[in-house]
């Protein structure tokens, strides 16, 4: 059986687990945000993936409603802010109360177990980054244009290798190396080591 065999054998069976294990949080998330902001339930986000191909991105809402078109069509300040540090805001005022909670134990990205068994993600592997992003920080950054090219040669995972090392503290220049060398030196075993390393950090979070 091939690596991208035994990775997909991979994908199917963690994500499929995962699901049954907390099909709780499946079932009292969705009620917990529709009594704290309402509908929708669910975000969905176009990013790009497997050779660079957009598909939408799954997540539990934990922003407040229209969070994209006040960031970069209303709040000015706040978009500069999101810029200037590398696609991130600290303190992130968008954010629901309830959604601070679901972020911080990661729960917010469980839908993404969907786009797994639907063959847009896997498990592990580089980030799934908004096309935009790639574009305005490849131009800020252009030594990461060759790291781009690798990391859209495979599909985004849940988790990688920087999520592992850092979360989201590591710059950009940083993840994109460290995204396009898991991209060239990937292996069932390294994905494995990277799942066991993945809880792990999302403890050391909290």
């Amino acid at each position: 059986m091939t690596y991208l065999a035994q990775k997909r054998v991979l994908d199917l069976v963690v994500a499929l687990g995962l699901i049954i294990l907390f099909l709780p949080v499946w079932l009292i998330v969705p009620i917990l945000i529709y009594f704290d902001s309402g509908r929708p339930i669910f975000f969905t986000h176009k990013r790009v993936g497997l050779n660079n191909k957009e598909f939408h991105l799954y997540k539990f809402r934990s922003m407040v409603i229209d969070a994209d078109n006040i960031l970069h069509k209303q709040n000015k300040k706040l978009l500069k802010e999101f810029k200037d540090n590398d696609w991130k805001i600290p303190n992130d005022p968008r954010i629901t109360k309830l959604g601070k909670i679901l972020r911080s134990l990661t729960i917010d990205e469980f839908p993404q177990l969907l786009n797994v068994l639907r063959g847009e993600m896997s498990m592990v592997g580089p980030r799934a980054y908004v096309r935009r992003e790639l574009e305005e920080q490849s131009e800020r950054y252009p030594e990461t244009k060759p790291y781009i090219s690798q990391i859209l040669s495979i599909k985004p995972g849940i988790t990688g290798p920087w999520q592992t090392s850092g979360r989201n503290e590591i710059p950009f220049i940083q993840r994109s190396k460290m995204d396009a060398d898991y991209a060239t030196n990937s292996s069932l075993l390294r994905d494995i080591q990277i799942l066991i390393k993945t809880p792990q950090a999302m403890i050391s979070k909290w």
